[in-house]
């Protein structure tokens, strides 16, 4: 079995440097992330609030969180001091919560707008016209502290290649249209460990990589 830092290494072998690697760290131990941080990763991703911050304030202050789950609007005062990006940003409610957050930390937190991609019912995200009426709403245009930076999605979980890049095909698109509109439009973040290299193909600027790294998660912490 290889180790972490060889796992790391093979996939930042199959990708370029335009794309950003983010190692999905979450339910395993900090000496894991420290393992892949002392092979030169800076930037990992966490679904639990709770749990990245813990390994935020244990960790390396050079790290950079991004927080890549589904995000409750009243726990998000918990990261505002240090998170970088908030990947799954559905709602203006929460984009308020945010930036009032963000302001509260005197700081910018970069956000993604979550569009539903996937066929799955469990998937969040908004429908492309929502998202579309979102991001020109007045509301959103005047948050101050808030970066909206681009968009995120997952494919359906299946193993139908052609379906996935048809899902990832649909959010390119979307993006690719609203870059023309939002200059601060750079990071399409497509692309988990058993689908990666077809968001790669499809455009996708950052992906989201966790079993691939650390092995299979552990769900009984």
């Amino acid at each position: 079995m290889n180790s972490i830092a060889e796992n790391l290494k093979q996939i930042q072998n199959t990708i370029s440097n335009e794309v950003t690697l983010v190692a999905v760290s979450k339910t395993k131990p900090v000496s894991d992330l420290m393992e892949a941080y002392d092979a030169g990763q800076r930037i990992f991703g966490e679904n639990k609030i709770q749990e990245m911050t813990q390994k935020w304030e244990e960790m390396p202050k050079d790290i950079v969180w991004h927080m890549i789950g589904h995000v409750q609007t009243n726990k998000v005062k918990y990261m505002a001091p240090y998170v970088h990006t908030i990947h799954a940003v559905d709602s203006l409610k929460l984009l308020k919560e945010i930036n009032r957050q963000a302001i509260k930390n005197n700081r910018e937190i970069n956000c993604l707008i979550q569009i539903k991609i996937a066929e799955e019912d469990s998937k969040f995200g908004l429908h492309e016209t929502d998202a579309i009426s979102l991001l020109n709403s007045e509301e959103v245009q005047q948050l101050t502290n808030v970066k909206i930076k681009g968009l995120m999605g997952m494919a359906t979980f299946t193993s139908d290649e052609t379906q996935i890049k048809t899902e990832f095909g649909r959010i390119q698109s979307l993006f690719k249209k609203l870059k023309t509109t939002f200059s601060e439009f750079d990071t399409l973040s497509i692309g988990m460990s058993g689908d990666y290299k077809i968001a790669i193909e499809c455009n996708s600027t950052m992906v989201r990589i966790g079993s691939s790294i650390f092995g299979v998660r552990n769900y009984t912490t």
